[in-house]
């Protein structure tokens, strides 16, 4: 019998054997992930084919159904039951059951209306066939009202960080702030407007605009109405969620080094004041889950930082490079291959974590974050190299130079922002020095030293009152 008549014999006694259930059966899920955080919760299911679904929400009590067609009920799908938290912001539970022969139905019931995004992602890095379910709070989170939320919590200025000149009691332009902000648009936060370039105020303690000293009214002292200029300093922690970034040869997850670092430092800045005015930190993602890089940004602005930082660990497919770097955006060509090679990497977090394409502004909002300017440029490279400098001075630099490519995380026309890569995550012994606390303190200073070093040297810039 010839071998090809054979395997063709073999072939269809495999097919007998497996009846007809198995033949007839659809896509087969992989896992099931849920992933909670305030902006929104996202929840994945893996299969090993596309999935095909349909969904209806149910206003009252809010619950979202997915039927999802050509599936059985397995032992992956009965995980997601357990897997919501009870600290879910928008999750309270979800239901799981065999709808019909070949029907599968979720139902998650939610703690509030929501704006649900579904959306299928091909296979790619480690991953499968996709379906995301991204749940938007209908009425979404304001990053700035919440940042001004946490300043009011927070305790009085001590004596050292009141303007010079203050009285014991200092209008708080809080409230007038937010009282002029915009109501929150259901599903995604609204692309924000191109502010007028801002200018470099000579005495900041006077400069105009969001947490900064209100005009005198008449009768009233300067030292009735002055108020605290209030610094922001965005901490972009990279990946997160869906997307790990590199993981090293230990097992450790870029995601997860660069969040410990961001908190330390965000503690770091908290603490702090720059010329007798308080400081405050805000994280583009505070927990494990994924920020589309665009929203990265867009949070930045909303919260109208004065610098954006995002923190990452290196990775290269050999162990041997190490060092740190620190990298700003270019409006040309990148300075070297190297660099140019590492914002591809970079840039390629939106396909691996996941970005609903569908959505109408995504495009809109790519084409406005393009508007990069000279000015922010020329600042970023000024700040990286202050914090090249200290981070030098704590460990080994994998380049003596900020570097410049176009990484998508920079592209903010208002906010000096760069890119810092700690060291190299793939090098074993980097990556042991990222899993000290004692290394990510060392960093962290190091990191707050380069702050403050360049606000000595470029005061922070009037606000548009606007925004």
């Amino acid at each position: 019998m010839r071998p090809d008549r054979r395997r063709l014999i073999k072939a269809g006694f495999l097919l007998l054997s497996l009846g007809a259930a198995q033949l007839a059966r659809g896509a087969n899920m992989l896992a099931v992930r849920v992933w909670p955080a305030p902006d929104y919760s996202r929840v994945t299911l893996e299969s090993d084919a596309p999935i095909q679904s349909t969904q209806t929400f149910i206003a009252s009590p809010p619950r979202l159904a997915v039927d999802i067609e050509d599936m059985q009920l397995n032992a992956a799908l009965r995980e997601l039951v357990g897997k919501v938290q009870a600290s879910d912001p928008n999750i309270a539970g979800i239901r799981v059951g065999q709808y019909s022969a070949n029907v599968v139905r979720l139902v998650i019931d939610l703690k509030h209306p929501i704006s649900p995004q579904v959306f299928s992602l091909q296979p790619v890095a480690p991953y499968a066939h996709r379906l995301v379910l991204d749940l938007y709070p209908s009425q979404a989170i304001d990053p700035l009202e919440q940042l001004i939320q946490e300043r009011t919590a927070a305790k009085p200025p001590s004596a050292v960080d009141k303007l010079p000149g203050a009285s014991a009691t200092v209008n708080d332009p809080l409230g007038d702030l937010i009282a002029r902000q915009t109501q929150p648009s259901a599903g995604l936060p609204q692309a924000v407007p191109l502010p007028a370039p801002r200018t470099r105020s000579p005495d900041i303690a006077h400069a105009d605009g969001p947490f900064m000293d209100k005009p005198s009214r008449p009768g009233s002292s300067p030292a009735q109405t002055r108020t605290d200029r209030l610094i922001v300093v965005a901490l972009d922690p990279g990946h997160g969620g869906e997307d790990p970034g590199a993981i090293g040869p230990g097992g450790t997850r870029e995601k997860d080094v660069v969040l410990k670092i961001a908190k330390m430092l965000r503690d770091r800045i908290n603490a702090s004041s720059v010329g007798g005015h308080p400081m405050r930190a805000f994280l583009t993602r505070d927990a494990d889950f994924f920020v589309p890089l665009h929203m990265r940004v867009q949070k930045a602005r909303r919260v109208q930082a004065d610098l954006l930082v995002s923190i990452h660990a290196d990775a290269f497919y050999t162990p041997r490079p190490q060092g740190a770097s620190v990298f700003a955006l270019s409006q040309g060509g990148a300075t070297s291959a190297a660099a140019r090679w590492m914002a591809q990497k970079e840039n390629k977090a939106d396909v691996i974590g996941g970005v609903n394409l569908g959505v109408q502004d995504s495009q809109v909002q790519h084409a406005l974050l393009d508007m990069s300017t000279a000015a922010q440029i020329k600042d970023s490279l000024s700040l990286g190299n202050s914090l090249l400098r200290e981070i030098g001075s704590v460990g080994k630099l994998h380049k003596p130079r900020v570097e410049q490519a176009g990484f998508a995380v920079l592209k903010a026309p208002d906010i000096p922002s760069v890119l810092v890569e700690t060291a190299f995550i793939s090098n074993p012994e980097e990556e042991e020095k990222l899993r000290s606390e004692a290394y990510q303190k060392q960093l962290t200073d190091a990191l707050m030293r380069g702050i403050l070093q360049y606000f000595s040297q470029n005061p922070p810039l009037a606000r548009n009152r606007d925004i």
